[in-house]
């Protein structure tokens, strides 16, 4: 297990490391955090969790208004033109140990992240505090470089500050000038659980496996073949529609998420960022959401019905579906 948010700060105290902590709500963009730290001076800083084609992973730390241009920045660790791209999502579990929207210098206290290397803007040294996250983006925290030196030195990492804007020349007579920063451990994730094939599930007398072809559905549901419909005239009965399903209706599907999602932000909402920001924020925030997320989650649902269809509907729902 990695290190909690209190034991970050804990640290930072003992190591007798001045700081000052702002909590605020969660926040996944540098934009979202300058709403609640923006106005208290110092830089803000934007952070990169990277990988390269050999997987190794490297943590870009810079100013917010730096720019990084992956391209230049892999030319000059000699990795190529597309040598870095964004390290996966799992990766920020398996490696750093944090949550998306809270990569930061101060995961490198994981053992996990001990071959990840560490890029530092120089324009941090030229401000008077930076805000990064404490491993949890419901917090941040501001200080030096000093600070931040002597906590990297805490653990066994030499601060390594670049100029992330230079754009020099890299050919046979100039090598890349960052190669030194390229990490030499390669770190290995877990293979993901391999996928299971489909179960084979009756559906209205015949097996649909994943491997069959897809079957073309109506919402209502399923089709009755030819022999069903003999067997009917016989007066025998026929399994020829299903109960409806909750992802069959698309619009009915959305409008749960939305629902829960609204219900969930309300109960969640703090008393005093009511007060700071009015009784309204909850009711502009559940609007917003809808309006952003409305359009994604509709088409979400349309690729997970039909692919419950195609699988029958077994993939989609995970149990066996009832019959009428």
């Amino acid at each position: 297990m990695g290190y909690s948010k209190e034991h970050l700060l804990a640290r930072l105290q003992e190591l007798q490391i001045e700081f000052t902590k702002y909590e605020h709500p969660v926040v996944l963009t540098v934009e979202a955090q300058a709403k609640y730290v923006g106005n208290k001076g110092g830089g803000l800083s934007k952070n990169l969790f990277l990988k390269d084609k050999k997987h190794r992973f490297y943590i870009v730390s810079a100013l917010a208004n730096t720019k990084v241009d992956l391209k230049v920045l892999s030319q000059r660790l000699g990795l190529g033109k597309g040598g870095l791209r964004m390290a996966p999502e799992e990766a920020l579990g398996e490696i750093l140990q944090v949550p998306l929207g809270c990569v930061t210098p101060f995961a490198l206290v994981n053992e996990s992240a001990r071959d990840v290397s560490l890029l530092l803007d120089h324009g941090f040294k030229a401000q008077p505090h930076c805000f990064f996250h404490p491993l949890s983006n419901d917090m941040s925290i501001s200080l030096n470089a000093h600070g931040l030196d002597k906590f990297l030195k805490s653990i066994g990492r030499d601060p390594s500050y670049v100029d992330l804007e230079a754009n020099p020349t890299v050919g046979k007579d100039q090598p890349p000038d960052l190669a030194a920063l390229v990490p030499s451990g390669t770190i290995v994730l877990p293979d993901p659980p391999e996928k299971q094939p489909s179960p084979q599930v009756p559906i209205d007398g015949n097996h649909v496996s994943a491997d069959s072809k897809p079957m073309v559905v109506s919402a209502k549901g399923v089709k009755p073949s030819v022999s069903e419909k003999k067997q009917s005239t016989k007066g025998k009965p026929v399994n020829n529609a299903h109960l409806p399903s909750p992802f069959a209706d698309v619009g009915q599907f959305v409008e749960e998420i939305l629902n829960k999602t609204s219900a969930i932000l309300f109960s969640e909402m703090k008393e005093e960022t009511k007060k700071q920001h009015g009784e309204q924020l909850g009711t502009v925030v559940s609007d917003n959401l809808r309006k952003g997320l409305s359009s994604d989650l509709k088409n979400l649902a349309v690729m997970f019905k039909n692919a419950a269809y195609t699988e029958g509907f077994h993939a989609g729902t995970h149990h066996q579906p009832k019959r009428l």
